[in-house]
């Protein structure tokens, strides 16, 4: 088995199966997630809400390599994966269902997705996805699938015929934006193992997440929330 630690990531446990796809398949300081900053006018009211944006305008506010630097190259998006799935040991995560199971997308309209490899090679990846939404929306759904992957720190997932074991560790994460989320996966099958870091930061009526390998994502995070940020 060969662990893909960069594909089109989603924040459930369909992010999971993307990342453990095998080979012979289609193609840190601040209290932990949930922590709200609420942005207000100076006379205490809460600033009114931007509308979302379209999935044309967040792609243009994606990371490229002039951002990210020398060494990175973009990986195409694989197709999505529609194997079942089934979880095991979980039930926070068995509550959101089979679909949440076996690797979609967040349940928000306007999105944008790249990744890229390193040039160290394909354990060092970092793929980026932007999400918009109504803020409030964005931060139930976003902290619902955190609270839930984080909730078990250990559970089964069978894809197949392949059972991995997936281990979560909730981490904290720079205060960045006005809520956010961070986690450590690490997948478990076959004699090996694959550990990938994921971040979450709402900015208004966007959502960035940054997620691969744990150095590279600590490195861009904050460049990708600050990029966001200018959609304002």
């Amino acid at each position: 088995m060969r662990f893909h630690t960069t594909t089109v990531l989603s924040l459930s446990v369909l992010a999971i199966l993307a990342l453990i796809g095998c080979s012979t398949g289609n193609a840190d300081s601040s209290a932990p997630s949930s922590s709200t900053t609420v942005l207000a006018h100076p006379d205490g009211e809460r600033a009114p809400a931007s509308a979302p944006l379209s999935s044309a305008a967040l792609a243009k506010w994606l990371l490229d390599e002039n951002d990210l630097g020398e060494g990175y190259t973009r990986t195409p998006q694989r197709a999505a994966q529609h194997d079942d799935a089934t979880v095991i040991g979980c039930p926070a995560l068995e509550k959101l269902g089979s679909e949440a199971a076996i690797g979609g997308s967040f349940d928000f309209p306007h999105k944008a997705k790249a990744s890229f490899t390193y040039a160290s090679g394909s354990d060092s990846e970092v793929a980026e996805e932007l999400y918009s939404d109504a803020e409030d929306k964005l931060s139930r759904s976003v902290g619902r699938i955190f609270d839930a992957m984080t909730l078990c720190p250990t559970y089964q997932v069978l894809t197949g015929s392949t059972s991995v074991t997936v281990t979560t560790q909730k981490v904290t994460v720079a205060r960045l934006g006005d809520e956010r989320w961070s986690q450590l996966l690490t997948f478990s099958a076959g004699g090996r193992s694959s550990i990938v870091k994921q971040t979450a930061v709402r900015t208004g009526t966007v959502v960035v997440v940054v997620s691969g390998s744990p150095g590279l994502v600590d490195t861009h995070v904050a460049k990708a929330v600050d990029k966001a940020q200018r959609t304002k």
